[in-house]
């Protein structure tokens, strides 16, 4: 098993940052890509950033050149860097996992932006 833990989120104003943490423990061996996605209120949860146990990153559409995916491995915790934030980054931001045949999520941390 494997246990993530969010941390990071608050209220900011449009344009401000933040940044968001996950950290890891438990049965991390198992781990080969860590993620971070976000769901709004009605809608579907969505790919925020990604970054492969080789340091391969990849972001969605609306987020490439404002967020950042990076990681400490001696900590075991995976960054979210997010800057020029819009309002309608508003969402909960969970930090997902991949080991293989499981896929491992954390609870949440949520993230508001003011107009």
């Amino acid at each position: 098993q494997v246990q993530l833990v969010e941390s990071g989120g608050g209220l900011v104003q449009a344009g401000g940052s933040l940044r968001l943490s996950c950290v890891l423990s438990g049965d991390i061996w198992r781990i080969w890509s860590m993620e971070w996605h976000r769901q709004a209120p009605g809608n579907q949860r969505e790919l925020v950033a990604s970054i492969t146990q080789g340091g391969i990153t990849t972001y969605g559409n609306s987020m490439k050149g404002r967020f950042a995916i990076s990681r400490d491995t001696g900590k075991n915790t995976v960054f979210l860097q997010m800057s020029s934030l819009k309002p309608e980054d508003t969402a909960v931001y969970y930090c997902l996992a991949r080991g293989g045949q499981d896929d491992y999520w954390g609870r949440g941390t949520q993230v508001t932006v003011s107009s």
